[in-house]
């Protein structure tokens, strides 16, 4: 069974902040930081980000197994919190997760999100998706963000249509 990506439902708040904190635990270890924002952001903030955000769900069957976020503002679509089921990673959901998030916001010119600096995997995925870096911040010591955007062009369009048609 492939999973099905959709909109989020609100009943599904607890189900991903249990899956978010699940997928960050390896980033926290990367960087020796269990105060990470995904690992201490509130039921409560979550449902509020329903009102402000675009929240699909990737789902095996009734499951829960993968989640990103979006908003539009100014023409850019931010993209964060992209998890996966560690049982899944590694067989395209993320990539399947992300032209979702891009498709539904098709009239966006501009995608950003961010990473930290250590996360090859997520960095090794943005630069498939033809995500470059384009400044880094840093938050602590032991962590810098690497921001990274991609333009729109019609290449891409193209890579959602066909996701969405799959």
């Amino acid at each position: 069974m492939e999973p099905i990506i959709m909109q989020a439902r609100v009943r599904d708040a607890e189900t991903i902040l249990k899956l978010q904190y699940l997928c960050y635990q390896t980033q926290a270890a990367l960087y020796n930081d269990y105060t990470l924002p995904p690992l201490t952001e509130s039921l409560t903030a979550l449902l509020f980000e329903y009102d402000t955000h675009s929240i699909l769900v990737a789902r095996l069957g009734e499951e829960v197994v993968g989640s990103v976020r979006g908003q539009l503002r100014e023409g850019t679509c931010h993209i964060g919190r992209l998890i996966v089921h560690p049982r899944l990673q590694g067989h395209g959901l993320g990539t399947r997760l992300m032209y979702a998030i891009e498709g539904h916001f098709h009239s966006a010119t501009r995608y950003e999100l961010f990473t930290g600096y250590r996360s090859e995997r997520n960095l090794h995925l943005y630069h498939k998706l033809g995500y470059t870096r384009f400044r880094e911040e840093t938050v602590s010591p032991q962590l810098r963000f690497v921001y990274l955007e991609k333009q729109i062009s019609h290449h891409i369009i193209y890579e959602v249509e066909k996701e969405r048609t799959r």
